[in-house]
């Protein structure tokens, strides 16, 4: 068993083992087992970075064997520049969700353990999936844990938004799976995702791809008009499933794009562009204004993440290497600010059981030590030099404004939007006076608390001040990606 294999199945066996034998009575025993299984997840992942080579586009790390014969499926894995900060990334947030969750839940803790190291190792399977089929298994089985983290752990509507979210996430990926098919016939009987991306198309052949990869990607990241899944979700989830769906769960659509919509349908990609960067800005400017009139916390991030993955699909479709860079980059740091901008909201319900912003007021002046990672995670949501929010969003303006200015004039408002309702945020929840006997009677973040939010604030400052190491993976597999995409397929 390769390193892809550990950093996949290690997390699912430490769930699996949760499920089966742990019992609520048994928690301090459940707890520790998790963190166990997060840790050893995570260690595995370290090694793949430090192993990595910088210099080749090729897939790294490959494993490849039969799974299904009869049907030419293998259980083939790998990673490259595009797919590589993903793993770690995603065992790290699974970390900090199991301390976020140490003395917070009490009801079937085993259960929700291991949901969440389940969730982790089907995650990362869809970021090292070569084989076509065995992505949909990995990206559609991500849907199960999820659902029932909602479902079970989520707040009053919990079903509603439950259901919501499978069923807007599971039709858009129907046609995926007709897509699939097609080009399986197509290749002579392979589900090879590298081979596919050899396949001479037509252009009408590749925009009904196209558009069939979009039906299931659209929906994950979410894109405007089919975002209204996300805010319900983060609202009634608890909090490491807002955790995850925003750190993790909205990259799988994002990442799908790379690996299936450009190089698969390049024609089609140029074709469409326009049509793509229209959704984009729409998320950027329009959903930037409706987070500004939330009065729910967990609604205004919610929309905030949709308007910062609208700069994810603005930066792969304007074709040019910082942009791509850009926006694989705006990922990994997204996956770091969302989260942290979800668990400070989750301390304070917690402690005082509202989203509301109206319910507080003047919080730094009972909890100094918790307001200033909180005041530094706003700050990195709203693209501030130094923290890892300016760093995606800026090499994607840069590589906007050489696509076309007005693109990149549009796109930049997400910076004075992203300041605007995140700083109105800030200012009426942490400063001012004390607001509310339920404040007056807050105490500061203990040992646990500050564990969690001390390691996202130094991944947010360290990406912030010193990205060179995740944008050096990934140039070379960028420039190969453009250049394959550069190449049209009809001649």
């Amino acid at each position: 068993m390769g390193l892809l294999s550990l950093a996949i199945w290690l997390p699912v066996a430490f769930g699996v083992v949760l499920l089966a034998a742990g019992r609520d009575e048994q928690a301090g025993m459940v707890r520790a087992l998790a963190l166990v299984g997060a840790l050893a997840s995570f260690a595995v992942t370290l090694p793949l970075v430090r192993g990595f080579d910088n210099g080749t586009a090729a897939m790294q790390f490959v494993e490849k064997a039969n799974w299904i014969e009869r049907f030419n499926l293998h259980y083939h894995l790998g990673i490259d520049g595009l797919s590589l900060w993903f793993v770690p990334l995603t065992a790290f947030i699974t970390v900090i969700v199991v301390i976020a969750a140490w003395q917070v839940v009490t009801d079937r803790v085993a259960s929700y353990m291991g949901a969440f190291l389940i969730l982790s190792g089907l995650m990362i399977g869809v970021f090292c999936a070569l084989d076509g089929m065995l992505f949909y298994v990995f990206f559609e089985a991500t849907l199960i844990p999820m659902y029932i983290i909602i479902g079970v752990w989520g707040g009053p509507k919990r079903v509603y938004a439950a259901f919501k979210f499978f069923l807007y996430t599971l039709l858009g990926s129907l046609l995926m799976l007709v897509a699939l098919v097609y080009l399986y016939f197509k290749s002579g009987g392979s589900f090879d995702i590298l081979t596919w991306h050899k396949l001479p198309l037509p252009l009408n052949v590749q925009a009904l791809l196209f558009f069939a990869f979009f039906a299931a990607f659209s929906v994950k990241v979410p894109m405007w008009p089919v975002h209204t899944w996300l805010p319900d979700a983060h609202v009634e989830a608890p909090t490491g499933g807002s955790v995850v769906l925003a750190a993790i769960m909205l990259k799988l659509g994002a990442y799908g794009f790379l690996r299936f919509s450009l190089p698969i349908a390049p024609d089609a990609a140029h074709e469409y562009a326009g049509f793509i960067i229209a959704l984009s800005l729409i998320a950027v400017v329009y959903i930037g204004l409706v987070a500004l009139v939330q009065q729910d916390m967990k609604k205004l991030v919610a929309y905030s993440s949709i308007a910062h993955m609208g700069f994810v699909t603005l930066g792969f479709f304007i074709f040019n290497p910082l942009g791509v860079s850009g926006a694989i980059v705006q990922m990994v740091s997204h996956g770091f600010v969302s989260g942290a901008m979800f668990l400070c909201i989750g301390v304070l319900y917690d402690r005082v059981h509202s989203r509301e912003i109206a319910a507080y007021g003047g919080v730094a002046n009972r909890m100094p030590m918790f307001a200033a990672f909180a005041v530094l995670f706003a700050m990195a949501n709203c693209g501030l030099p130094g923290t890892a929010g300016f760093v995606g969003e800026w090499m994607v303006i840069l590589g906007a404004v050489k696509f076309n200015f007005w693109v990149a004039f549009l796109a930049a408002t997400t910076l004075v939007f992203g300041a605007a309702y995140t700083l109105w945020m800030v200012k009426r929840v942490y400063f001012g006076d004390v607001a509310n006997h339920h404040v007056e009677e807050l105490k500061d973040i203990g040992a646990r608390e500050f564990l969690m939010l001390g390691l996202l604030a130094a991944a947010v400052l360290a990406m912030g001040l010193f990205p060179k190491p995740i944008t050096d993976a990934m140039n070379v597999s960028v420039d190969a990606l453009l250049k394959h995409v550069a190449v049209s397929k009809l001649n």
